[in-house]
């Protein structure tokens, strides 16, 4: 952990922005995991950036949960609660079980895994790895996300920050 508020010290003080800074810090991993699992890094490096707002949200500092997985059924390990967009009967905003993980690598593991063994993912993994703008509308349409803007957010991203570029590694 220390070696990374290192790093992030170093690229800030060289005028880096969050995002930038976070992007260098995960790219490898983003990559390790897509030729693991098959989610193009591309996807998972913007669905981080927007989910955990590029690592620095109290979400993902508490939780060192960088995608906003909920805990599910079968989730055995720790947890951690915040109002998210689950709802009580009269319409109340309820406190949500999200995962949390004891290291940020734990997360991005985990993100591959719950797209590769979630039936309502398969159909992602018949695009190419190349094709972020298909994953991006196919996440949204497959409930990974409420927000109708998910797709055209993570696909904004992509190409602000050229994350397609490491699809291709």
């Amino acid at each position: 952990m220390k070696w990374i508020l290192i790093m992030i010290c170093v690229y800030i003080s060289s005028g880096e922005s969050d995002r930038q800074v976070y992007v260098q810090t995960y790219k490898d991993v983003a990559i390790i995991e897509m030729h693991r699992r098959g989610v193009p890094a591309s996807i998972k490096l913007a669905q981080a950036i927007l989910e955990s707002r590029s690592g620095t949200s109290t979400f993902a500092l508490s939780s060192n949960n960088h995608f906003g997985i909920k805990c599910k059924k079968h989730w055995q390990g720790e947890t951690y609660y915040q109002k998210d967009d689950d709802k009580d009967e009269q319409g109340n905003l309820l406190e949500s079980c999200f995962r949390s993980y004891d290291r940020v690598l734990e997360s991005y593991v985990d993100h591959s895994n719950f797209l590769a063994q979630r039936e309502n993912y398969t159909s992602l993994f018949f695009l190419s790895r190349t094709d972020y703008k298909g994953w991006a509308h196919g996440l949204k349409r497959c409930g990974y996300a409420t927000d109708p803007e998910y797709a055209e957010k993570l696909i904004s991203i992509i190409e602000r920050e050229d994350l397609a570029q490491y699809d291709y590694l």
